[in-house]
């Protein structure tokens, strides 16, 4: 799904038309890059796209003192017919990203280096924390000040508890991690016993549906 797409088409709705400067401004003011995944950087490029796609105009051109001229853009009734569909897709499909912790995790156990392993994690979990406050306080800054509205500032306060889930995850893992017995680092290059029996399972079915099919 693009993101960046439903950000601009929904903006064009809500506000009326704008140029892509100010678009650009409202996804930095309210930081959707961090917390909703917008490519700041692709709205230009995608307002152009979406253009030729018919899915908004450009109605005018401005010019402030000895500032580039801008184009002016508006959804039109193609714009607000893909809007749906993407709200639509948004709000009732459940969407799980990339998780190259599970990943390391699940493949790689402790690496060999149990106290590497956990330097890292916690390192990571400083960051979180880290951007976790500071998304707080962006959202109630906003919202003190009437740039956010209670709708808007709901939807990023999610962002937050993300966030808090994944530090909780952390303070859970910590202490699992350091009382692993030593046989779990799986140093002699041998699969975890888990995945040889789910292997070995998953080749036997192989199995029986060639010599059924023989």
């Amino acid at each position: 799904m693009n993101l960046t797409r439903l950000m601009v088409l929904g903006t064009l709705q809500r506000h009326g038309p704008q140029h892509g400067h100010q678009i650009r401004r409202i996804a930095e003011v309210t930081n959707v890059s961090d917390w909703g995944g917008v490519s700041v950087g692709a709205l230009y490029r995608d307002l152009r796209v979406m253009e030729g796609e018919g899915l908004v105009s450009a109605i005018r051109t401005e010019r402030v003192g000895r500032r580039p001229a801008r184009t002016v853009y508006e959804i039109t009734d193609l714009g607000r017919l893909e809007l749906s569909m993407l709200r639509e897709q948004a709000i009732t499909g459940v969407h799980y990203g990339t998780d190259p912790l599970g990943v390391a995790l699940t493949f790689s156990g402790t690496g060999g280096d149990r106290a590497q392993l956990a330097r890292w994690l916690k390192n990571r979990r400083d960051l979180i924390a880290l951007l976790g406050g500071q998304l707080r306080a962006e959202r109630e800054d906003l919202l003190a000040k009437g740039h956010m509205t209670q709708l808007e500032a709901a939807a990023m306060r999610r962002g937050e508890l993300r966030v808090e889930a994944e530090i909780r995850w952390h303070d859970e893992f910590a202490p699992i991690l350091a009382g692993l017995p030593d046989d779990e680092d799986h140093e002699d290059g041998a699969a975890p016993a888990g995945q040889e029996v789910a292997v070995q399972e998953q080749e036997q079915e192989e199995e029986g549906r060639k010599d059924a099919d023989d």
